[in-house]
């Protein structure tokens, strides 16, 4: 009961901090206080931590290294673009049409997760990583090559070259290695802020839940779970669906805040990207993944000024930070502080108890 507690107010401080962070940078940007440049980095800065959160439940959780995540976005920024193009003239209400979207990126992409998952998941280890990063290129081959159009009769779509013959007045929305061009952005960082805590919801009931429970043995202990009776591939399955899916509405989010968007944008470099993201967080902890997912890619922007330097200066940062957070004295250290404030808030509490009875 003691550790259910500690866990939801963990939970219950990550949905505060998402929040008052949500509330302040609103503020800041109604007083114009944020730069251009930290302004167009909000909707990518939602994105990339949905990333990392979903990434988490598939290697802190989970405990299966996946390298092919940025396969599972690119299949819902393009499916989504495609259902926001094509409900463009039927809802004409842009939030609605984001969501809508957005959804439809997640059903697609949970479902690609489905299908991959069930031969992948049988494998562990350097073969589940190896398959999964062929997973991503491929999906990255399979966009370049893919062309789809809008026009009166509906949506159509050609391989390999573009043969589409749309009526006059269609549009191509995907065409092959251009990608989609002459998209209208819609995304906004309100959209953002809900869709991170739709997923840390989700996240968070799937690992408190007795599900979650489960997925957490098979990570500990595949054969001792399996040996009381737990469905290894299921929850399995279950842990990767999930995390793709919520990948693909990321992945409709972020296209949707751009005109162009090319399938190279996800690359083999975004899932390791990601996967930083998650390492440097902490394995299974998610207020983490949203601190380094937000605070990694501000810095690339940040360090522009040093120009052709900033690379070199932020693969610096990200080895002395990865040095300190697994320096056992530096641990043990903020472990002890943390200790003495608890102590001290404890003492505070009980003679605040004792003054009242008095």
């Amino acid at each position: 009961m003691k550790a259910l507690n500690k866990t939801s107010r963990s939970n219950f401080l990550t949905y505060a901090g998402v929040i008052i962070v949500f509330v302040v940078l609103q503020a800041v940007m109604a007083g114009g206080g944020l730069s251009s440049m930290l302004k167009g980095q909000l909707v990518p800065i939602c994105a990339y931590v949905v990333m990392a959160v979903s990434l988490n439940l598939t290697v802190g959780v989970l405990g299966e290294l996946s390298l092919g995540h940025a396969g599972f976005m690119s299949v819902g920024a393009f499916s989504g673009v495609v259902a926001a193009v094509s409900l463009q003239d039927a809802i004409p209400f842009v939030p609605l049409r984001l969501g809508l979207a957005m959804v439809v990126g997640a059903i697609i992409a949970g479902v690609a997760g489905f299908l991959i998952g069930i031969p992948v998941l049988r494998l562990k280890g350097d073969y589940l990583a190896i398959v999964t990063l062929a997973f991503g290129e491929i999906i990255k081959s399979i966009i370049n090559n893919l062309y789809v159009g809008l026009d009166g009769r509906g949506l159509h779509f050609s391989f390999l070259s573009d043969t589409l013959e749309l009526e006059e007045g269609g549009r191509t929305v995907i065409g092959g290695p251009m990608g989609v061009s002459g998209n209208m952005p819609i995304s906004t960082f309100t959209a953002g802020f809900i869709l991170v805590l739709i997923t840390l919801f989700v996240v968070f009931n799937l690992v408190n839940s007795r599900s979650g429970r489960a997925i957490m043995a098979v990570r500990d202990n595949r054969i001792a779970a399996e040996s009381v009776g737990i469905n290894i591939t299921k929850y399995k399955l279950m842990a990767f669906v999930t995390s793709a899916a919520l990948a693909g509405a990321a992945g409709t989010l972020f296209a949707m805040n751009y005109s162009t968007v090319v399938a190279n944008k996800f690359d083999f470099n975004t899932s390791i990207l990601i996967l930083v993201f998650v390492v440097l967080g902490g394995l299974g902890n998610m207020w983490g993944s949203i601190i380094a997912a937000a605070a990694l890619t501000i810095l690339p922007e940040a360090l522009r000024q040093f120009s052709e330097y900033r690379m070199l200066v932020y693969a610096i940062v990200l080895i002395l930070v990865m040095l300190a957070t697994n320096n056992p004295q530096l641990r043990a250290f903020f472990a002890g502080i943390g200790a003495k404030l608890r102590g001290r808030r404890g003492k505070d509490s009980q003679g605040e108890g004792e003054a009242s009875h008095e």
